[in-house]
């Protein structure tokens, strides 16, 4: 086997094409898994009743089977429920109406949930609870409290993890090929498929894969440069 080093860089330019697919799958995923985790884990903090045995199952469950099993399991389901309601209710919209992203987008978001969930509650309980305690003191309410002083804080210990969870969900953008979405992995593909210089276009995947990692590495160092800083006293 040759490397052919002029198709590599052909594949590469190519790929760039599907670049905003894999990041739209990617930082829709981790947002709105984000702000599902912030919820199941103020349910589990707090010992919401009933909530909080449910959330708990939640995260058990998700963390506990593979991201791909989601991916089918919501795209096989899901029309199913959406085609079953729209003729009960006889409704106009139907499953055929979504796009193939769309199954990416609720599946990845769900499996990024369950993750973001354990490092948010992980954050939040590394927080003093004195703090909590003063801020009561002064007359916050509990929302307030939270948002003022126990997020930032706990946002700004679980930076390394949120990270961790970004590139995961990055790399994990790679499935959705498999509900016939078009990302860099599904582009390697259909660009290798040409002359079947498959072991080139994938160096070419993995190259632009561990661009992105490495910048997310160094604004994740950037801000955690920045928030030391500002723990220190000094200027941010």
């Amino acid at each position: 086997m040759k490397l052919d080093p002029a198709f590599i860089w052909t594949a590469f330019v190519q790929l760039l094409g599907a670049l905003p697919t894999t990041l739209e799958i990617t930082f829709v995923s981790v947002l709105c898994g984000f702000l599902i985790g912030t919820l199941v884990a103020l349910i589990r903090i707090f010992k919401v009743p009933v909530l909080e045995q449910l959330a708990a199952a939640y995260v058990s469950f998700i963390r506990g089977t593979p991201m791909l099993t989601h991916l089918l399991l919501i795209y096989f389901s899901l029309p199913l429920i959406i085609d079953g309601l729209a003729a009960h209710y006889g409704w106009n919209f139907h499953s055929a109406s979504i796009p193939y992203i769309g199954f990416a987008y609720i599946s990845f978001s769900i499996t990024a949930s369950a993750y973001m969930a354990e490092i948010i509650r992980s954050g939040l309980l590394a927080v003093d609870r004195g703090q909590i305690e003063a801020a009561y003191a002064v007359g916050m309410t509990t929302s307030q409290a939270l948002r003022r002083i126990v997020f930032p804080q706990a946002l700004a210990a679980s930076l390394p993890h949120l990270s961790n969870s970004l590139i995961g969900m990055l790399h994990g953008s790679t499935l959705a090929f498999t509900v016939s979405v078009v990302e860099i992995n599904a582009k390697a593909q259909i660009v290798a498929s040409t002359n079947w210089k498959f072991f080139d276009s994938y160096i070419a995947a993995a190259l632009i894969f561990w661009g992105l990692t490495i910048l997310i590495e160094r604004i994740t160092a950037w801000i955690e440069q920045r928030i030391n800083l500002y723990n220190r006293g000094g200027v941010a």
